[in-house]
């Protein structure tokens, strides 16, 4: 199980100096009207958060009058307490996570910024190389890991495994987070890891891993994976503060379309990626905007899955400035 997040939050001030370049709408500056300058953002270590770390890079959220105070979580699940307190303005989180907490009514969200979609092999199922699992069909029965339990991973490969003719009641999830995963199936505790990169491309070249199952594959090829989330009532306080942070996310979200990009900002905040790794792994789909039909696809599927209870209109979800 994650750790809770307690209050106060110890936060790491990303500092804000200079102005960015580029060619978008003329950005926002420092005290021209932004109703909440300084905001609190709880972000992942990951691949689908370099545009983030790119944006703070090239002071983007500067040119557009904002300055943001990063506060490092393991699991977005951490964050979530520290969301509804108001001690966080915005947390990075799979769009999963976020769904079922609106679905219950604990954490009424808005989708500020769409983070990373899914690309083939960006995620996948990985054994070890003298594993008698073959294809996807032998993990019918077999453990496999998630980093989170009923998320953004099972409803996926669930989707995949329903596709290719595998039970996916016969698939036994159990919680390993990312950088846990590849040790954990090494010493036999698990008989196969649903990961992502860079650690899919980490395991393979460290253990000879295997890869059974493609977690990018049709039908959930695009689906969107994650975002920057805030309460609903934010949003609605600071709809020029919003605007301002998704315009730097999307703007850097473009920037990261070149891998170049991305594997020179992973050292600045992910700790331990080997240069060679990072220049094999696949690379997701980074979002350059929002999308209310997007979204709904993966409401559709957690639908169809019995994972929400209700059909939450997307529209109602995704902030549009």
């Amino acid at each position: 199980m994650s750790r809770t997040w307690k209050a106060p939050l110890a936060l790491v001030m990303v500092a804000a100096v200079a102005a960015a370049c580029g060619e978008d709408a003329a950005p926002q500056q420092a005290g021209s009207g932004l109703e909440r300058p300084t905001i609190n953002v709880a972000m992942l270590s990951l691949v689908v958060n370099a545009p983030y770390y790119i944006a703070v890079q090239e002071k983007l959220f500067e040119a557009e009058g904002l300055t943001v105070r990063t506060q490092p979580v393991q699991q977005s699940t951490q964050a979530y307490p520290a969301l509804k307190a108001g001690d966080v303005d915005v947390v990075f989180a799979n769009n999963a996570s976020m769904l079922l907490g609106h679905d219950k009514g604990d954490l009424r969200v808005n989708l500020v910024a769409e983070g990373s979609r899914l690309t083939p092999k960006f995620m996948g199922v990985l054994v070890m190389p003298d594993s008698p699992i073959t294809d996807m069909k032998g993990l019918e029965g077999h453990s496999l890991s998630v980093h989170v339990l009923n998320n953004i991973q099972a409803i996926t490969f669930d989707a995949i495994a329903a596709t290719g003719g595998v039970d996916p009641a016969k698939l036994e999830y159990r919680q390993v987070v990312f950088p846990q995963m590849a040790a954990t199936m090494q010493k036999g505790d698990l008989d196969a890891i649903h990961t992502q990169e860079p650690f899919l491309t980490d395991t393979v070249q460290k253990l000879g891993a295997r890869m059974v199952a493609d977690g990018g594959a049709a039908p959930v090829t695009d689906l969107p994976l994650d975002g920057y989330f805030s309460l609903d009532t934010w949003t609605k306080q600071y709809p020029k503060t919003a605007a301002a942070f998704q315009r730097a996310i999307q703007k850097a979200s473009g920037i990261a379309a070149d891998r170049a990009r991305v594997e020179a900002v992973l050292p600045t905040y992910a700790r331990g990626i080997d240069p060679a790794v990072a220049k094999a792994m696949t690379m997701p789909t980074f979002g350059t905007s929002n999308s209310a039909e997007r979204m709904q696809k993966l409401i559709d599927l957690m639908v169809e899955q019995q994972r929400l209870t209700n059909r939450i209109d997307a529209g109602t979800i995704v902030f549009s400035p």
